[in-house]
């Protein structure tokens, strides 16, 4: 099988994107924001707070989890979410190392 183009970045350019395009939807910022608020909560609660059906939310919930930007676990009938800092801290370091390098330029 051929290379994808995903082949010719590092792993770690690769997570990146890989967090940016989970983040890229206004329902996932909200969802981010409402777990940092909370600091834990349930599925229902989320689609509470969200103008979105439930299986909308569910689908947003899907992608920041296969992108490292929350954990579930199971409790009973429901999943509880929480945001996994792991990811966080690699986008820390990236955009720490961003602003630094940017402070020092003398560019237009």
């Amino acid at each position: 099988m051929g290379a994808t183009k995903t082949d010719f970045f590092t792993e770690q350019q690769n997570k990146i994107a890989t967090i940016a395009k989970a983040l890229g939807h206004p329902a996932r910022i909200a969802i981010i924001e409402y777990l940092l608020k909370v600091n834990e909560c349930i599925c229902g609660d989320i689609v509470n707070e969200l103008p979105l059906a439930q299986p909308t939310v569910s689908q947003h919930l899907k992608e920041l989890k296969n992108a490292g930007l929350i954990k579930g676990n199971i409790e009973g009938n429901s999943i509880c979410y929480c945001i996994d800092e792991k990811a966080f801290e690699i986008l820390n370091v990236f955009f720490s190392n961003i602003i630094s390098t940017v402070k020092k330029q003398n560019c237009c």
